[in-house]
């Protein structure tokens, strides 16, 4: 089954801005915390931005000031709005969620960042 449904990646110039959205199915409780990481090619998954159950968010400094991470724990939801986006941003992002029983991944979307 399908746990995290992510959408929103795609084609987007230089300059331009992406939100990508996680849905994560209902049946996930006692979420401790959600967050996006990528992946380009040739380099490892590194974090992009998390966000806690209680708010506090945390960023790579290469996305800081252009990502904005939110979340709507009541719909187990979380948003990455992505804004400036530049080549170099391009990956696969890939949905992260974390409870106290296990931890669940997206099946990642494609960011493209070309003109």
């Amino acid at each position: 089954q399908v746990q995290l449904v992510e959408s929103g990646g795609g084609l987007v110039q230089p300059g331009g801005s992406l939100r990508l959205s996680c849905a994560a199915s209902r049946s996930i409780r006692r979420i401790n915390a959600m967050g996006w990481y990528r992946q380009a090619p040739g380099k490892q998954r590194e974090l992009v931005a998390t966000i806690t159950s209680g708010g506090s968010t945390n960023y790579a400094g290469s996305v800081k000031g252009r990502f904005t991470i939110s979340r709507d724990f009541a719909k187990n939801t979380v948003f990455l709005q992505m804004n400036s986006l530049r080549p170099e941003d391009t990956a696969v992002y890939y949905c992260n969620v974390d409870n106290e029983i296990t931890i669940y991944w997206g099946q990642g979307t494609q960011v493209t960042v070309s003109s």
